[in-house]
Protein backbone atom coordinates (compact mmCIF):
# COMPACT_ATOMS: atom_id res chain seq x y z
CA UNK A 1 0.00 0.00 0.00
CA UNK A 2 2.63 2.40 0.55
CA UNK A 3 4.55 1.81 -2.49
CA UNK A 4 1.30 2.35 -4.48
CA UNK A 5 0.92 5.69 -2.35
CA UNK A 6 4.89 7.03 -3.17
CA UNK A 7 4.10 6.16 -6.81
CA UNK A 8 1.13 8.07 -7.09
CA UNK A 9 2.58 11.06 -5.32
CA UNK A 10 5.58 10.72 -7.54
CA UNK A 11 3.03 10.93 -10.76
CA UNK A 12 1.12 13.64 -8.99
CA UNK A 13 4.26 15.59 -8.86
CA UNK A 14 5.28 14.97 -12.05
CA UNK A 15 2.43 16.04 -13.31
CA UNK A 16 2.12 19.28 -11.54
CA UNK A 17 5.63 20.46 -12.67
CA UNK A 18 4.63 19.18 -16.04
CA UNK A 19 1.90 21.63 -16.63
CA UNK A 20 3.93 24.61 -14.26
CA UNK A 21 6.30 23.90 -17.76
CA UNK A 22 3.93 24.08 -20.07
CA UNK A 23 1.85 27.42 -18.79
CA UNK A 24 5.53 29.14 -18.44
CA UNK A 25 5.71 31.22 -21.64
CA UNK A 26 8.66 30.91 -23.16
CA UNK A 27 11.88 33.26 -22.33
CA UNK A 28 12.86 36.06 -24.98
CA UNK A 29 16.10 33.31 -25.65
CA UNK A 30 13.80 30.62 -26.49
CA UNK A 31 11.86 33.13 -28.53
CA UNK A 32 15.00 34.50 -30.19
CA UNK A 33 16.05 31.08 -31.29
CA UNK A 34 13.76 31.11 -34.01
CA UNK A 35 15.26 34.10 -35.33
CA UNK A 36 18.98 32.17 -35.82
CA UNK A 37 18.68 30.29 -38.47
CA UNK A 38 18.51 33.86 -40.74
CA UNK A 39 19.45 36.79 -38.18
CA UNK A 40 22.40 34.21 -36.77
CA UNK A 41 22.91 32.76 -33.59
CA UNK A 42 22.38 35.93 -30.60
CA UNK A 43 21.98 38.43 -33.60
CA UNK A 44 24.86 37.98 -35.33
CA UNK A 45 23.81 37.66 -39.10
CA UNK A 46 26.59 35.26 -41.40
CA UNK A 47 24.96 36.09 -44.51
CA UNK A 48 25.75 39.33 -46.24
CA UNK A 49 21.75 39.73 -47.12
CA UNK A 50 20.80 39.58 -43.61
CA UNK A 51 20.84 41.80 -40.66
CA UNK A 52 22.56 41.36 -37.86
CA UNK A 53 20.06 42.18 -34.60
CA UNK A 54 22.73 41.95 -31.92
CA UNK A 55 22.87 45.45 -30.15
CA UNK A 56 19.72 47.03 -32.15
CA UNK A 57 18.13 49.34 -29.83
CA UNK A 58 14.63 47.61 -28.75
CA UNK A 59 12.72 50.66 -29.92
CA UNK A 60 14.41 49.99 -33.63
CA UNK A 61 13.65 45.86 -33.72
CA UNK A 62 9.95 46.19 -31.85
CA UNK A 63 9.04 49.05 -34.97
CA UNK A 64 10.64 46.53 -37.55
CA UNK A 65 8.30 43.78 -36.27
CA UNK A 66 5.04 45.31 -36.33
CA UNK A 67 5.34 47.24 -39.45
CA UNK A 68 6.69 43.39 -40.99
CA UNK A 69 3.59 42.25 -38.75
CA UNK A 70 1.09 44.99 -40.07
CA UNK A 71 2.55 44.72 -43.62
CA UNK A 72 3.44 48.39 -43.60
CA UNK A 73 7.07 47.35 -44.48
CA UNK A 74 7.49 45.11 -47.52
CA UNK A 75 8.90 41.57 -46.95
CA UNK A 76 9.60 38.39 -48.20
CA UNK A 77 9.30 36.00 -44.86
CA UNK A 78 9.21 38.39 -41.91
CA UNK A 79 5.55 39.60 -42.18
CA UNK A 80 4.75 36.10 -42.42
CA UNK A 81 6.77 35.36 -39.18
CA UNK A 82 6.00 38.65 -37.27
CA UNK A 83 1.91 37.39 -37.76
CA UNK A 84 2.85 34.76 -35.13
CA UNK A 85 4.16 36.72 -32.14
CA UNK A 86 2.14 38.96 -29.63
CA UNK A 87 3.33 42.26 -29.17
CA UNK A 88 4.46 41.02 -25.72
CA UNK A 89 6.44 38.41 -27.77
CA UNK A 90 7.85 41.12 -30.29
CA UNK A 91 8.82 43.28 -26.95
CA UNK A 92 10.75 40.61 -25.49
CA UNK A 93 12.68 39.31 -28.46
CA UNK A 94 13.72 43.09 -28.73
CA UNK A 95 14.93 42.94 -25.29
CA UNK A 96 17.21 40.39 -25.85
CA UNK A 97 18.59 41.54 -29.15
CA UNK A 98 19.05 44.67 -27.69
CA UNK A 99 21.16 43.52 -25.19
CA UNK A 100 23.93 41.02 -27.01
CA UNK A 101 27.04 42.38 -27.79
CA UNK A 102 28.00 43.88 -31.44
CA UNK A 103 27.81 41.38 -33.85
CA UNK A 104 31.59 42.38 -35.98
CA UNK A 105 31.81 41.26 -40.04
CA UNK A 106 35.11 40.91 -41.58
CA UNK A 107 34.30 41.89 -45.21
CA UNK A 108 35.42 44.02 -47.92
CA UNK A 109 34.92 47.56 -48.48
CA UNK A 110 36.20 50.06 -50.84
CA UNK A 111 39.12 52.19 -48.86
CA UNK A 112 38.86 55.06 -50.67
CA UNK A 113 34.64 54.96 -50.01
CA UNK A 114 34.87 54.38 -46.40
CA UNK A 115 36.87 57.27 -46.43
CA UNK A 116 35.15 59.85 -47.48
CA UNK A 117 32.10 58.34 -46.23
CA UNK A 118 33.95 58.85 -42.56
CA UNK A 119 33.62 62.58 -43.35
CA UNK A 120 29.90 62.51 -44.34
CA UNK A 121 29.07 60.51 -41.58
CA UNK A 122 29.34 62.96 -38.91
CA UNK A 123 27.37 66.01 -40.20
CA UNK A 124 24.62 63.96 -42.19
CA UNK A 125 24.08 60.68 -40.21
CA UNK A 126 25.52 61.05 -36.47
CA UNK A 127 22.71 62.18 -35.19
CA UNK A 128 20.62 59.71 -35.26
CA UNK A 129 23.52 57.01 -35.72
CA UNK A 130 25.80 57.54 -33.12
CA UNK A 131 29.48 56.80 -32.25
CA UNK A 132 30.08 55.69 -36.01
CA UNK A 133 26.62 53.80 -35.94
CA UNK A 134 27.43 51.50 -33.04
CA UNK A 135 24.28 52.58 -31.54
CA UNK A 136 20.70 54.05 -33.00
CA UNK A 137 18.82 56.79 -31.36
CA UNK A 138 15.29 55.68 -30.54
CA UNK A 139 14.20 53.56 -33.58
CA UNK A 140 16.94 54.10 -35.42
CA UNK A 141 19.20 50.86 -36.46
CA UNK A 142 22.69 50.20 -36.08
CA UNK A 143 24.79 50.35 -38.96
CA UNK A 144 28.46 49.56 -37.80
CA UNK A 145 29.87 46.40 -39.11
CA UNK A 146 25.90 45.59 -41.13
CA UNK A 147 26.32 43.66 -44.27
CA UNK A 148 27.32 46.27 -47.23
CA UNK A 149 24.93 44.03 -49.32
CA UNK A 150 22.10 43.94 -47.09
CA UNK A 151 22.83 48.04 -46.69
CA UNK A 152 23.31 48.28 -50.70
CA UNK A 153 19.71 46.38 -50.67
CA UNK A 154 17.99 48.53 -48.59
CA UNK A 155 18.97 51.83 -49.55
CA UNK A 156 17.96 50.94 -53.26
CA UNK A 157 14.33 50.20 -51.43
CA UNK A 158 14.43 53.33 -49.68
CA UNK A 159 15.40 55.62 -53.08
CA UNK A 160 13.14 53.23 -55.40
CA UNK A 161 9.92 53.91 -52.56
CA UNK A 162 9.50 50.41 -52.21
CA UNK A 163 10.45 51.13 -48.11
CA UNK A 164 9.22 54.36 -47.22
CA UNK A 165 12.12 56.43 -45.72
CA UNK A 166 11.79 58.02 -42.32
CA UNK A 167 11.30 61.90 -43.15
CA UNK A 168 14.41 62.79 -40.71
CA UNK A 169 16.22 60.38 -42.73
CA UNK A 170 14.62 62.11 -45.79
CA UNK A 171 16.27 65.28 -45.02
CA UNK A 172 19.33 64.21 -45.04
CA UNK A 173 19.68 61.64 -48.23
CA UNK A 174 18.18 63.63 -51.04
CA UNK A 175 20.86 66.28 -50.97
CA UNK A 176 23.30 63.49 -51.43
CA UNK A 177 24.76 61.51 -54.24
CA UNK A 178 24.13 57.90 -55.33
CA UNK A 179 28.12 57.89 -54.89
CA UNK A 180 28.19 59.95 -51.27
CA UNK A 181 25.08 56.78 -50.31
CA UNK A 182 27.50 54.43 -51.24
CA UNK A 183 30.47 55.68 -49.39
CA UNK A 184 28.37 55.88 -46.57
CA UNK A 185 27.31 52.46 -46.53
CA UNK A 186 31.29 51.28 -46.99
CA UNK A 187 32.32 53.62 -44.00
CA UNK A 188 29.40 51.62 -41.90
CA UNK A 189 30.16 48.64 -43.13
CA UNK A 190 33.92 48.73 -42.12
CA UNK A 191 33.07 50.02 -38.21
CA UNK A 192 34.46 47.67 -35.58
Amino acid sequence: MMMKWKGWALATGVLAISALAQAAPPSAAMLSNACAGCHGTNGGSAGPTMPSLASQSKEAIEVAMKKFKSGERASTVMGRLAKGYSDGEIKAIAEFFSKQKLHVTAQAVDAGKVKKGASLQESNCGRCHIEDGKEGKDDTPVMASQWLPYMQMQMADYLSGKRKMPEKMKEKVDPMSKEDLEALLHFYASVK
